[in-house]
């Protein structure tokens, strides 16, 4: 009785070895030859390795077990599949792309060629000449420094002036701690995150005063990480221009290093309904015209309100959250609004937005657009 009990066993195990055989090569053409010897001892076990559960092998009823591929491509992980990068912009078409800002554009073309030909030079045994690569920019908010010092830490990057090409952007609270030697740690912190980069200080005037030790530290902790990390370290300081001025003068370390200035100025009433426009293309808005005479009215006399402090590129954004905002009330309270009426921004959307226009108060800005 054993005897037949283990004639049937090899049977079975005969009979499971061709299915195994004959499905792996319906299902991978001629692929399965190595795993054809698989046993389904050996698929049961792989099977608990794995978590599942083994596939039980043909029943005494005759059917038959389904059978897990021993053989043929791995199955995808998502690890395998490619990461998809994001076509990356060359950053001199960017910088051109830019509306205004035309002297800009020509400082920074001619910064970048001075560098790449002095590593050029270098690089062929020529001797190059020493200049600093640090930068004081200044100028009103919003009139596009941030924006540029990322575009240039790309162009250095590209050149191999930097080997990164990151921008790290802080100001006064992420380098100055309350507590006295805090701050050197904390703006060290900042240096090592923009190694290979650039580091961007804003309104870094607020570093400086005779009372402030720990303003005073952060300035020492600069300096001598732009002299340790000189060849992979660049610094670019912003501010409004005379407070920046003083900060500059004020310290023999920051003249020496720093001796190299770009001033942004303020965009004009048509390079700011440039940038509207823009706003509105990227979002799929479009004017009434007579709405469009009123965003141009509203922002000739908010620059002429505060021309020392007008906000620029950052004041157009908020104006135009505004308008979209109140469009958006508007259009709300429609009962089936169109594709037009939701796209289409009305004089009615510039009621609250802005300096009051519509009221009668427009005589300025009106003379000086």
């Amino acid at each position: 009785m054993k005897k037949d009990n283990s004639e049937e066993m090899i049977r079975q195990l005969q009979e499971t070895r061709k299915q195994l055989a004959s499905s792996l090569y319906k299902d991978f053409f001629g692929s399965a030859e190595a795993g054809a010897g698989s046993t389904g001892a050996a698929a049961a076990g792989n099977s608990q390795a794995s978590g599942r559960k083994a596939p039980a092998s043909s029943s005494a009823s005759g059917r038959k077990a389904p059978v897990q591929a021993a053989t043929g491509p791995a199955p995808k992980t998502p690890d395998s599949h490619p990461v998809k990068q994001e076509p990356q912009e060359d950053p001199l078409e960017t910088l051109n792309n830019l509306i205004g800002l035309e002297k800009i554009k020509h400082d920074v073309k001619e910064l970048t060629d001075f560098a790449r030909i002095q590593k050029a030079r270098s690089e062929a045994g020529l001797k190059s000449v020493p200049v600093s690569l640090h930068l004081v920019f200044t100028g009103n908010p919003g009139t596009g420094k941030t924006t540029v010092a990322r575009i240039l830490a790309k162009l250095y990057s590209q050149i191999g002036i930097l080997s990164q090409g990151q921008l790290v952007e802080v100001d006064r609270s992420g380098l100055v701690a309350g507590y006295v030697g805090q701050t050197a740690i904390k703006t060290q912190e900042q240096i090592q995150k923009a190694l290979g980069g650039v580091l961007f200080i804003d309104e870094a005037y607020t570093l400086a005063s005779k009372t402030d030790d720990f303003g005073q530290e952060a300035i020492d902790t600069i300096l001598k990480a732009m002299e340790d990390h000189r060849d992979d370290l660049i610094v670019i300081v912003a501010g409004y221009t005379e407070p920046m001025e003083r900060f500059i003068n004020s310290n023999p370390g920051l003249k020496s290093r720093f001796n190299k200035y770009i001033e942004f100025p303020d965009y004009t009433i048509d390079e700011l309904m440039a940038i509207f426009d823009l706003n509105c293309k990227k979002y799929d808005y479009i004017f009434e015209e007579s709405a469009r005479q009123h965003v141009r009215e509203k922002l000739s006399l908010m620059k002429l309100s505060s021309p020392e402090n007008f906000a620029n590129a950052r004041a157009v954004r908020n104006l135009f959250e505004e308008i979209i905002t109140n469009q958006a009330g508007r259009i709300a309270a429609m009962d089936n609004p169109t594709l037009d009426d939701m796209k289409t921004i009305t004089s009615e959307d510039l009621s609250d937005a802005g300096p009051d226009i519509l009221s009668g108060k427009d005589d300025a800005a009106e003379d000086e657009s």
